[in-house]
Formats: structure tokens, sequence, C-alpha cells
């Protein structure tokens, strides 16, 4: 029997920061976290959907302590304001799960310019952790999880034409950009924290194929024919292959919380072609692992962000172990 939600230790006296926590694997992450115990913050961007979620989990979940962050990661003034709103309302924050995102949309670009799945799913994320590290300083096993996908593997990083401004825009090759991006950004923090001498953590995590409303949001957007035609297949894929949330959120659940998680590391589903089953250590990309990609994608979203991290004594990822 591979680890499930039985498996998490009690998180009392913890607060957790969800990212994206209405639907989908972020909401599954926020009822289990509440479950244990932890404060839950649900960081996302629609008021009235985190009322009626807040509403509903505290029905089913008694006592379970829950708070709105209103973030919008598409547009760096509300990341900035959530950051500083989180500084007002709590003295720490144990566990930041960076769980939102977009997939396979039309081409867009976030409020400041950027490609939106590059904007929303990496560099939104960047600037959020950045703005709220410091809460993680003096944390209770403070830990970062940020969300991959396994169509990272189908993503490059072009440093030179992010935003898809030179080349020609293809959907899934941005989605899979991002969250290459996802990947690398995880292990370089874990690198600079390391360097700092630390205690917070930095993992990445992917959930498998797993059934969320993520798939038809980007038709959704394009509208018209494809998609009519997009809802009716993702309803049929999700039914013959995919998990359900519950289970696609394990691995980000086991990375937040189990005592044999460990920092720099990369975990997904155990079953076949990692698309199903219980978490377990899977394998970094070698682009992850890439420490000068790391440093350079690190410059890159500072200068994109205007967010210059704040880690005292830390080395650049070269100096690293």
């Amino acid at each position: 029997m591979g680890w499930t939600t039985a498996d998490m230790p009690r998180l009392d006296d913890r607060t957790a920061v969800v990212t994206g926590a209405t639907s989908g694997l972020g909401r599954s992450t926020a009822i289990a976290l509440a479950r244990a115990g932890a404060t839950v913050v649900l960081a996302t961007r629609d008021a009235d959907k985190t009322a009626d979620v807040i509403d509903e989990l505290r029905t089913s979940i008694p006592g379970a302590d829950l708070q709105h962050l209103p973030l919008d990661l598409a547009d760096l003034s509300s990341v900035a304001a959530a950051a500083a709103m989180l500084h007002d309302r709590v003295e720490r924050v144990d566990l930041l799960v960076n769980n939102a995102g977009v997939m396979n949309t039309p081409r867009r670009r976030t409020v400041d310019g950027f490609e939106l799945q590059f904007g929303v799913n990496h560099l939104g994320h960047f600037a959020f952790t950045g703005g709220v590290i410091d809460l993680l300083a003096d944390a209770i096993d403070p830990r970062v999880v940020t969300v991959s996908s396994g169509l990272a593997r189908i993503g490059t990083i072009d440093l030179d034409d992010p935003n898809f401004d030179r080349r020609r825009y293809v959907a899934w090759l941005a989605y899979g950009q991002s969250k290459l991006a996802n990947q690398v950004f995880a292990v370089e923090l874990h690198r600079r924290l390391r360097a700092a001498r630390s205690p917070i953590a930095s993992m990445a995590v992917h959930p498998g194929f797993a059934a969320t409303n993520l798939q038809a949001a980007g038709p959704r957007m394009r509208g018209g024919l494809r998609a009519s035609l997009a809802t009716p297949f993702n309803r049929a894929a999700n039914a013959m292959f995919a998990q359900n949330s519950d289970m696609g959120a394990l691995p980000q659940l086991f990375a937040a919380t189990a005592p044999t998680a460990a920092s720099g590391h990369y975990y997904g589903p155990d079953g076949l072609l990692e698309q199903r089953g219980h978490p377990t250590e899977v394998e970094l990309l070698a682009d992850a692992r890439d420490r000068e990609l790391g440093t350079r994608l690190w410059r890159l979203s500072e200068h994109l962000t205007g967010i210059v991290w704040d880690l005292p004594g830390a080395a650049t990822s070269r100096d690293a172990a």
C-alpha cells in the first residue's frame, strides 16, 4: 500500500499557503491540510468562488481554520499586494504550495506583458515566493513545494525569448516551457537555500494524469468549434485514463508533509509512465539539474519581475553543494 493522506502527520499550529486552492489539485491539497489541523490560506483570484469553498470546507471539517488571500499571479502588482497582506496577517508560514497554473491557453499576455503560461506558472510564483520567503525562515520544518508536470519533458527554456515575442507561439510548447521552469526554479531555490544554510526545503512535484478543470480551461478561452469538441474529448480521456484530483494531489502533500521528503528532490506517481499511483521520488529532467541554466533562469526571473531575493549569505548556485 502506497503513501496516502492517512500517513500525514498532524499539522496543528502550522500555517500552509496554497495557490489555486478553489478547484482540482489545490482544493484537494487544502482539504487534506485542513483535516490535518493546519491553518490553510487559500491564495486565489476569485473571491466569490473562494468564499463558497471555504464555507463548504468549514461545514465538512468542523473547526477548520481557513483564510482567503487575494492573489492574481498574472498581475505582479497583485502578487506584491498579496505578499504584503500575508506579512500583516501571519507571523510565519510553514508550508507554501505553488500549485496554481494555466495550461494550453491561446496566445495571451499577463498584465505585465509576459506570455500567459510562463507569466502565471513560473514568474508569478517566483515573485510570490520571493516576497514571502522570509516568513518561512523561522517556521516548523518549512517547505516550498512547486508543482510541475510530466509535460515539462516537451519543454525547452528559451532565455532569449521566454515570452514568444519572436518565435511562433505553440500553446503546448509554451506550457512545457513553463512547467520545466517550475522544476528548474525548485532545484535552483534548493541550491541557494542550502548555500545560505537555510532550514527551508524546496521540492518539485508532478501529479501524473489527474482529472481537473485545467484541461478544459484553454479550449474555453479559445471558444468556437475547438472548445465544443475539446470538452467531450477531455471528459472521455479523464474518465478512461486519469486519476482523480485527490490522488493527483498526493505527491504535493507528500512533499509538503512527509518526514522522508527531501529538499532538491522531485516526486510524482509510482505507476506506469508516472501517470497514476502513489507518490514516490521520480527523476528530475536534465535541464532541472543544470546549474548554469538554473542560475541564468533565476537572473532572468529577477530581471523580469523586479524581485531580487533576500537570502543573506547565499552563494551562487555554482558554489552550492
